[in-house]
């Protein structure tokens, strides 16, 4: 099965969750998995992870974003931060969860080989 690299383009915490329920059910099937924060993604990062649609999702018994979050990363869903973005929203990858890496659109795409790529 190809791989799936998907890039989150924006700091809209909505996209995130999406792109993490897709990353996590990619991982389900086995297949290689790389997510990346781009710029505005990662300020998603500097305070504890939250989404508007957080409240309901408890309610109906769904993982909020948080969560999702951390199964991602459980499922062994590679995940990468833009180098710029962790300047610009003055984050030290040092101080995040060690899972996290930081990469460059060149090394993101450089990566694909067969992946296919979404953007959200």
């Amino acid at each position: 099965m190809r791989g799936l690299t998907i890039l989150v383009a924006t700091g809209d915490a909505e996209r995130l969750h999406t792109a993490l329920g897709f990353a996590a059910a990619t991982a389900a099937t086995g297949a290689r998995i790389r997510l990346h924060l781009h710029e505005g993604a990662v300020a998603l990062l500097a305070a504890p992870l939250s989404a508007p649609n957080d409240p309901a999702r408890h309610k109906a018994g769904l993982p909020k974003l948080g969560e999702l979050w951390e199964e991602a990363l459980g499922l062994g869903v590679a995940i990468s931060l833009c180098q710029s973005g962790l300047a610009l929203h003055d984050l030290d990858l040092e101080k995040l969860d060690p899972r996290l890496e930081a990469q460059g659109p060149v090394s993101v795409m450089t990566g694909l080989g067969d992946d296919r790529l979404v953007a959200f």
